[in-house]
């Protein structure tokens, strides 16, 4: 039986200010319940009320990003945009091998003999719609993966790790266990970068992944799956196959849920060593989110 534990507690760059334990300790209790008749090792970080409310459910234990890697990746190079080593609409050459055939990649079903994107266009394609090949070739574009994870450690955003793109992840099930991260330190990349309180990024480029992070495609049974029809939700998706032993490594989702006056709510679910069906994974994260969404809508009333 999955072991839980219940951590609360605060998360700048909110105000430091205590909220009461039973209080939280309610939304705590129902997903417990929802975890607790899952086949799957789970992990939770939200933190909402404007902040005052924080919890953690193995928050500091290392889940398989999978595709959520993609936001950290986006945000390294923004930051290198700023500092003009690179631009917006700067040319990449999108060589046939390049459009690798074991990667999902809406960028070789629309250019199957390649062609020539601007950065930002891959910047849409890589976050908005997950597109493997776009994520290979920012990297390629940087240096590779451990530039991404050094721009990490430098900003003091720790509990990230960044070791291989998706060629070797897609063809090595255990090399996707080398690219991990927390759900608590998703959490703080989502509230770091949204608040920009450390102006880590421009205006230009902190409006730009809020706007393609608000434009994802995937995932739609995933955070937003319970919520209303019309709910904002900015969030980035990552998910493993499945192996012979019918384990799934990584359903992921983590981003920002707007309540109806706009306060968000951030969310960073991982589910590994699953061994339920992709259904019931993403079911898993649409019951997380809706109790969330419940507990802090009723703040507000």
């Amino acid at each position: 039986m999955l072991k839980i534990f219940f951590v609360v507690f605060l998360v700048l760059p909110f105000p430091v200010l205590r909220s009461p334990a039973q209080s939280i300790d309610s939304l705590c209790q129902k997903i417990r319940q929802i975890i607790s008749a899952k086949n799957a090792d789970v992990g939770v970080a939200i933190i909402g009320n404007n902040g005052k409310e924080t919890l953690s459910i193995n928050g500091d234990r290392h889940f398989p990003m999978q595709s959520v890697f993609k936001l950290h990746i986006a945000l390294a190079l923004l930051s290198e945009i700023d500092e003009r080593k690179f631009s917006f609409d700067q040319k990449i050459n999108v060589e046939p091998k390049d459009l690798l055939s074991n990667l999902y990649s809406p960028i070789r079903e629309k250019y199957p003999k390649g062609g020539v994107l601007t950065v930002a266009q891959v910047l849409e394609y890589t976050i908005s719609q997950s597109d493997n090949v776009g994520c290979n070739l920012l990297l390629k574009l940087m240096g590779g993966p451990q530039v991404v994870e050094d721009y990490f450690i430098k900003n003091n955003l720790k509990d990230v790790s960044i070791k291989f793109d998706e060629e070797k992840m897609q063809s090595d099930w255990e090399a996707q266990f080398q690219n991990w991260t927390t759900p608590a330190s998703a959490n703080e990349v989502l509230t770091t970068f949204y608040f920009n309180a450390q102006k880590l990024l421009s205006e230009k480029s902190h409006d730009f992944i809020w706007k393609i992070m608000r434009e994802t495609q995937t995932g739609q049974n995933r955070l937003k799956g319970l919520l209303p029809k019309g709910t904002v939700a900015a969030h980035k998706t990552g998910t493993s196959g499945t192996n012979p032993a019918g384990i799934t490594a990584a359903v992921n989702d983590i981003g920002v849920v707007f309540l109806p006056n706009g306060q968000p709510v951030f969310i960073s679910v991982f589910v590994t060593n699953s061994k339920e069906n992709k259904t019931a994974n993403e079911q898993l994260i649409a019951d997380i989110a809706k109790a969330a969404w419940d507990y802090f809508l009723k703040k507000k009333n």
